[in-house]
């Protein structure tokens, strides 16, 4: 808590401002004032509104498309509260962006997770919440506090509402090896089967499917996964599990990202609905598509920036 007594405030950039906004529904406080503008050419423009001398202050912020402008007008929030003596600035980053590049998979690539872990942390933050990265290990890469919750208590909720406790003809399915964890963890809770895609990656944003791992004749196939990019791994896994028999697909997901074909990609594939969190706000085409469903997260952000203004433990929001 703020030594003066200030309290805290919550600032929010231009990424996702219907999910800043819920967060402050949810608080019951006002979301405050902060111009994010450009100047004439382009350059990223932010004053905070209002004083923020010793205050705990939280900046809700995903790096989503466009994610370089994004980012940029994060870090500048940053320091433009560091320089206001914020006397704590929390960066809420409901999506991560560029965590994909968590390590050197070949000679002279980059570790952009890294690379952005320490730009935030230079700008002048001071703790980090995110919700289900693309890899865990991130969390590692700051040398501040982090904060990783997970969208499992919302798409759970769902997927319980959906099924009703009748889960003995469901399974969870992860649509590539390194997603099993995620899909044993859900298949556990919900007391449903567990199945598994073998997938080969070529290049980036394309990928084989092999195999598919598991028992899913007759039964609906729940695909899950942190994030839904192009959808070219969702879809050749729905296609994949469509062909071994299943009798429907679903898909959850948390990040909604959707670039390039991917909404014309879900509108062709045998899947019936995919849930996504409000993480990452729908493009109009997404929007339209009636296929897509999106779930709010307000209320565990919320909660999250409470615990954390209250120094009370978030220990029990981590599953």
């Amino acid at each position: 808590m703020s030594a003066n007594g200030n309290g805290y405030k919550i600032f929010a950039g231009n990424s996702n401002l219907p999910l800043a906004r819920a967060v402050c529904e949810q608080l019951e406080r006002p979301l405050c004032k902060a111009t994010v503008g450009r100047f004439s050419d382009g350059e990223i423009q932010v004053e905070i509104g209002e004083n923020v001398r010793g205050a705990d202050t939280f900046v809700i912020q995903s790096t989503c498309r466009d994610a370089n402008q994004n980012l940029m007008e994060l870090l500048v929030m940053i320091d433009a509260l560091k320089r206001a003596s914020a006397g704590s600035i929390v960066a809420v980053l409901p999506y991560y962006g560029y965590a994909r590049q968590d390590r050197k998979v070949a000679p002279r690539t980059p570790i952009t997770a890294k690379l952005v872990a320490d730009l935030i942390e230079t700008a002048g933050a001071t703790r980090v919440v995110s919700m289900d990265m693309h890899a865990g290990q991130i969390q590692g890469f700051f040398n501040i506090p982090f904060d990783h919750l997970y969208a499992m208590p919302v798409l759970l909720d769902h997927l319980r509402r959906r099924f009703d406790g009748h889960t003995e003809d469901v399974v969870v399915v992860s649509p590539d090896a390194g997603g099993v964890e995620r899909a044993r963890a859900y298949s556990k809770r919900l007391g449903a089967g567990l199945g598994i895609v073998d997938k080969r990656r070529t290049r980036p944003n394309v990928a084989e499917v092999l195999n598919v791992i598991g028992d899913v004749s007759g039964k609906t196939a729940v695909l899950l996964d942190d994030m839904i990019d192009t959808a070219g791994t969702l879809t050749l896994a729905a296609n994949a599990l469509m062909d071994k028999g299943a009798s429907r697909v679903v898909a959850y997901a948390t990040h909604a990202v959707l670039s390039g074909p991917a909404v014309e990609r879900i509108q062709k594939s045998p899947i019936e609905e995919i849930v996504v969190t409000d993480t990452i706000p729908l493009a109009e085409p997404a929007r339209a598509l009636t296929k897509i469903k999106q779930l709010p997260t307000a209320r565990l952000f919320a909660e999250a920036v409470k615990r954390i203004h209250n120094a009370d433990s978030l220990s029990s929001l981590f599953v």
